[in-house]
């Protein structure tokens, strides 16, 4: 890091998308105007862009065409499902404000969901449908839900915690399916209802651009996970200045623009991209419920995908799939993208190598600033391994040392911070953490650790934060903390992330035993397992006689990964 910050002594002159006055980085881009009216919500927003766009999902699992009804839904249809869905929601007592749950898989249902939820002028909070019953309780009581979506099997863990649901087909099945399986099982019968609504004459609430739409839950720069407030002002901002500017500036003629989405679309990435963005570009949006390589052959040629966003763990992998499969099966393929976690120059170049004709992108955001942050490409071209692109138009930055607080130039290494349009309300019913995130100038504090070249691209150096990016997902230390030591044999524990080539990092516990306990690490691995969602389970556990703490008593991670370290 010294090295990088003695790089600011060579600067002969500063670039004029720096301020050395303010210390604030604009973008290289044009800034770019939002809707100025108060009153407008993001699915509105969605449905008032102009595009040619036939048919908005398919269902990657039937092998009908996309014309079929039974595999698909078109733009017209995705329109009335969205309002009619709504309608119902009205109709059965859902107000303004209320918080509904989505705890779904992907499906093609999950966008007519999401936007009709938000059209009726309620609020979601989304989480993974694999979440233990302790972390949906934590959600409901946090989030204050009184309503959710969810599978099948998930209801009776919803009524057990006395929140109204409706269950949502897995697969995609069509009306009249729907309605048999309805009479018979009893179980889909109400989403029928609501999907096949007609969409009443009532006026809808007044919804304001700074009416919250989403609470979106996240570590932060430090702690306890905590509800993210995204407003619906914050959403059109990312629709415009992250999908729709990005998809302006990667434009291949002649082609029609097919995504295959495998991202979770409960998570921010997938929720920016397939839920809302592209829908307002008319793309066709091949939905998966979970990546499956062998599978994603099959689907990219039967459907002709171009654009693949994915996160890190999945570039290896499609990388060996391509070269033991052929590369004629991915000659549809126009743009990869990468997003959610750092990923190393050796993986970046096999598949550059791999994918000689295939535009590669990363980009840099957090749930915090609903997905918008900086994009940007690697060819044979413009190689900047290391990037993660250039800021968003329409939104700033300053790097700022960590220690001093002063504001450092390009080449000058320190704490990102970020400002514009798509940063959060806040976080929910925490004062503390939200003053601790945004200052009162409106700059978000990402704990991340970076710097600007002097071309205006960032890099990502280390980061502040606690948290633990497993295969994209994040995971705070302190969840995992807090169900260790409520086991009656552990007297104290630490959770730290290691590097790991296939998933990025996984969670490793150190833990402290009470006197003359024989617990083992199998032991511990699954009594946390049976407490968490999958991608949280820890996969390694360390046994130790204490745990480093500063004066404040924060755990000193650092140490912790040096000590695992040195004994691997």
């Amino acid at each position: 890091m010294a090295a990088l910050n003695s790089k600011t002594s060579e600067t002969h002159s500063l670039p004029h998308w720096y301020s050395g006055e303010t210390g604030i980085f604009q973008s290289t881009h044009r800034p770019i105007s939002l809707p100025p009216h108060p009153f407008l919500d993001v699915v509105s927003f969605i449905f008032s862009s102009q595009h040619n766009g036939v048919t908005a999902l398919v269902d990657s699992s039937s092998s009908s065409s996309f014309s079929s009804s039974s595999s698909s839904i078109s733009y017209s249809e995705l329109r009335r499902l969205v309002k009619s869905l709504a309608s119902g929601l009205n109709s059965i007592g859902i107000s303004k404000n209320d918080v509904v749950l989505l705890m779904l898989p992907n499906s093609i249902y999950y966008p007519v969901v999401l936007l009709g939820v938000l059209y009726s002028g309620a609020v979601v909070t989304a989480m993974n449908p694999l979440s233990s019953f302790a972390e949906v309780k934590k959600q409901v009581a946090d989030s204050k839900a009184c309503f959710a979506f969810t599978l099948a099997q998930k209801m009776e863990m919803l009524e057990a915690l006395g929140v109204g649901a409706i269950a949502v087909p897995e697969n995609l099945v069509s009306g009249e399916e729907m309605e048999m399986e309805a009479k018979r099982k009893c179980v889909f019968n109400d989403f029928s209802k609501l999907v096949s609504c007609e969409f009443d004459s009532a006026p809808r609430p007044l919804i304001s651009q700074q009416d919250t739409a989403a609470i979106m839950y996240s570590s932060g720069t430090t702690g306890a996970s905590k509800g993210v407030l995204l407003t619906h002002g914050n959403f059109i901002a990312m629709v415009e200045l992250f999908v729709r500017f990005e998809a302006s500036q990667y434009e291949y003629p002649g082609c029609e623009n097919v995504y295959l989405a495998v991202l979770p679309m409960f998570h921010i990435y997938g929720m920016a991209l397939f839920v809302m963005g592209l829908l307002s570009l008319g793309s066709t949006i091949v939905v998966m419920r979970k990546f499956d390589v062998n599978y994603l052959v099959k689907a990219i040629e039967r459907y002709k995908v171009t654009h693949f966003p994915l996160v890190p763990p999945m570039l290896p992998a499609l990388t060996k799939c391509a070269r033991d499969v052929g590369a004629k099966s991915f000659r549809s393929l126009k743009q990869v993208s990468s997003g959610a976690a750092p990923l190393s120059r050796k993986v970046i170049e096999d598949f550059l190598q791999t994918f000689p004709r295939v535009d590669f992108i990363q980009g840099y955001g957090l749930t915090e600033s609903t997905a918008v942050g900086t994009r940007g490409f690697n060819t044979k071209k413009c190689r900047k391994f290391s990037s993660v692109g250039l800021l968003a138009p329409s939104m700033e930055a300053k790097v700022v040392d960590w220690k001093t607080g002063s504001f450092l130039p390009p080449g000058g290494c320190g704490e990102l911070w970020l400002r514009g349009p798509a940063i959060m309300k806040g976080y929910l019913n925490n004062a503390a953490a939200t003053t601790s995130a945004i200052n009162k100038d409106g700059w978000l504090r990402t704990g991340d650790i970076v710097y600007f070249d002097q071309d205006g691209y960032l890099h990502i150096v280390d980061r502040l934060k606690e948290i633990i990016k497993y295969k994209g997902f994040q995971i705070a230390p302190a969840d995992l903390e807090a169900v260790l030591v409520s086991h009656p044999e552990i007297v104290d524990a630490a959770v730290v992330a290691v590097e790991d080539a296939d998933s990025g990092e996984i969670p490793v516990a150190f833990v402290i035993r009470k006197h003359g306990s024989s617990l083992s690490q199998e032991a511990v691995m699954d009594y946390v397992a049976r407490q968490v969602a999958p991608y949280k389970k820890i996969r390694k556990v360390v046994f130790t006689h204490s745990i480093p703490k500063s004066a404040a008593g924060k755990v000193l991670r650092r140490e912790l990964r040096k000590s695992l370290t040195s004994k691997l």
